[in-house]
């Protein structure tokens, strides 16, 4: 999928558990951003989810 990257590829957030990123994914969502993976575990073990802010960036956040 290309969304014309121009600066980075995405940038990420640690907020502290799965929990969280659990709850702060579903209110990003109600709020009407779009989830494109997760909340899931990677291949890499990190347990993250990603979603496009409001200019199609991609935004990372892990637990």
């Amino acid at each position: 999928m290309d969304r014309g990257a121009r600066g980075y590829v995405h940038v990420a957030f640690n907020v502290g558990s799965r929990e969280r990123v659990d709850e702060l994914t579903a209110q990003l969502v109600a709020d009407g951003y779009e989830k494109i993976s997760g909340p899931r575990v990677t291949g890499d073990g990190y347990y993250e989810s990603c979603i496009l802010d409001a200019e199609g960036n991609t935004v990372e956040i892990t637990g």
